[in-house]
């Protein structure tokens, strides 16, 4: 399938770019969707949720009041779990949310997200474009010549460029993504982590150019 390149302006560059089946092409698989999704969105959580349970809480182990007699029921320790401060009954542990997925499975999934995407025609194609400086005011303004200004989108880059990246930062309805392995950079995502969550949770995908050629290399193989 043949995709016209455009221009930061978003005019056509008079050129066309062939997306390849293979990528954008084939039949969504949803539950391999689905179980990429469920990963990521497990691999957020930190699992470091813990709460004292009774023999976790400091104090007296002293029986409070007498076994029979009293009327009421019996009590054994003010850190039961029925009175006030108390240990807290089956109260969550420290857990690892980790789940294993297998790289086919995985790139079956983010082929199968880019192919609704490409069917959805949510994805553009941009030719490189860099900025001099860190400018938000020239971001916006590519935003709105794209009609991406009030859509949630995903710029993936071919190399780093970190002008770009800055400039979109103050701004919650894009977000740029870096198609590199080889990134060490702290401030940018790697090809490893553009994943179907983010493809699928954005509106619209602007690929640059030089980016096509990665992603296509690493989800056909």
């Amino acid at each position: 399938m043949k995709v016209a390149v455009l221009d930061s302006k978003g005019k056509e560059t008079g050129r066309k770019v062939e997306l390849s089946d293979a990528v954008f092409g084939i039949e969504p698989n949803n539950h391999a969707v689905y179980l990429d999704v469920k990963q990521y969105l497990a691999h957020q959580r930190q699992g470091t949720h813990k709460s004292k349970e009774r023999a976790e809480i400091s104090g007296s182990t002293r029986k409070i009041k007498k076994q029979k007699g009293t009327g009421t029921a019996r009590a054994g320790s003010i850190k039961s779990p029925v009175f006030r401060g108390g240990g807290r009954i089956f109260g969550p542990r420290p857990k690892d949310y980790h789940q294993k997925l297998n790289k086919n499975l995985k790139r079956l999934a983010r082929k199968s997200a880019l192919s609704i995407k490409n069917k959805e025609q949510a994805i553009l194609v941009v030719e490189d474009f860099n900025f001099e400086s860190p400018k938000t005011k020239e971001f916006i303004q590519v935003l709105k010549s794209l009609g991406l200004e009030n859509k949630k989108s995903l710029f993936v880059l071919g190399d780093s460029n970190n002008n770009v990246y800055l400039s979109s930062r103050n701004l919650k309805r894009s977000e740029v993504v870096i198609n590199s392995r080889n990134l060490k950079a702290s401030n940018v995502v790697s090809n490893s982590e553009l994943s179907t969550y983010k493809i699928l949770n954005n509106n619209n995908i602007v690929l640059f150019e030089g980016a096509l050629a990665g992603i296509e290399s690493n989800l056909t193989k």
